[in-house]
């Protein structure tokens, strides 16, 4: 087990909280974070785009002149793909993107995600987060107190806390998740990941 030190909102320590080694010490397996990124990108593209071919684009439903005997070359239709005004040859046509990575892949990325942001030193665990109303200036303080002022920020909160939620999703630059949609690339998209001790607890849990 990993001792870890918790801070307060106030950025002062607040005691330490014992994160299992099997989430959040391992040796961080990058070839299997990097598929399982990209398969999340990929499988977030709506694959809408699309391009009109010959038979998509009105006109040419005659041949413009005679096979032999004009001098110049042969042409079937004004809409083909080497007139002005014509279709897209091998253009790109609307296709779904989906990639999907297997359940263990996606936890053995996630846990080389956590391991990773401990040894680098990149990992702020506080013990809680409360505001008696949602206050983005109260959030701010927050962030600078934790040492993260001017650093891309991804904040895990627990289920449920929509106070919290409301008062840092409007700061720069700081992303807001809740625990049970956290993944591998939102995790490691930052340069400070912050989570209360609950969600380290639940998440050293869940991916073992």
């Amino acid at each position: 087990m990993a001792s870890v030190t918790m801070k307060d909102q106030a950025g002062k320590a607040a005691g330490t909280v014992e994160l299992p080694d099997e989430v959040f010490g391992i040796e961080p397996n990058l070839p299997v974070v990097h598929s399982v990124i990209v398969n999340y990108l990929s499988s977030l593209r709506q694959g809408t785009h699309a391009t009109k071919g010959r038979s998509d684009v009105s006109g040419g439903g005659r041949k413009p002149w005679r096979q032999k005997g004009t001098g110049r070359a042969r042409q079937g239709s004004i809409r083909a793909a080497q007139w002005r005004g014509g279709g897209v040859a091998f253009g790109p046509v609307p296709h779904l993107h989906v990639k999907r990575s297997n359940k263990k892949e996606v936890k053995l990325a996630m846990r080389s995600v956590l391991s990773g942001k401990l040894a680098d030193d990149e990992l702020v665990v506080v013990d809680k987060l409360s505001f008696e109303a949602p206050k983005t200036k109260e959030a701010a303080k927050v962030i600078d107190a934790l040492g993260a002022k001017g650093k891309r920020v991804t904040l895990v909160i627990p289920r449920d806390s929509k106070t919290v939620e409301l008062s840092f999703r409007n700061l720069p630059g700081v992303q807001v998740v809740e625990v049970g949609r956290a993944n591998a690339h939102n995790l490691i998209d930052n340069a400070c990941l912050i989570m209360t001790a609950d969600v380290a607890t639940r998440l050293g849990e869940v991916l073992r």
